[in-house]
């Protein structure tokens, strides 16, 4: 329980950083909100088993990321201007 405590911790923190003005946001397709009095968004799942299997037994739930968009028919990912 302490591992994943740990590992939900760090993946928090990685979040916020992520949520900073002055870094990139993840584009990945599925988020976990976690129920932690106001709700905590960690939107770096690629499939939703991955975010299923993060917030079992610690309360919370999945739903898609609504400005995740998809690698570019080319194979890059779209240039996010800052």
């Amino acid at each position: 329980m302490a591992m994943k405590f740990l590992i939900l911790t760090m993946g928090l923190v990685a979040g916020s950083v992520a949520m900073s003005p002055s870094a990139q946001a993840q584009n990945y397709p599925w988020c976990a909100v976690l129920n932690m009095g106001d709700a905590a968004y960690n939107c770096g799942f690629m499939t939703v088993q991955q975010c299923i299997d993060s917030v079992r037994g610690i309360g919370g739930f999945c739903t898609r990321n609504t400005t995740y968009r998809g690698p570019e028919p080319n194979g890059r990912r779209p240039y996010a201007a800052h």
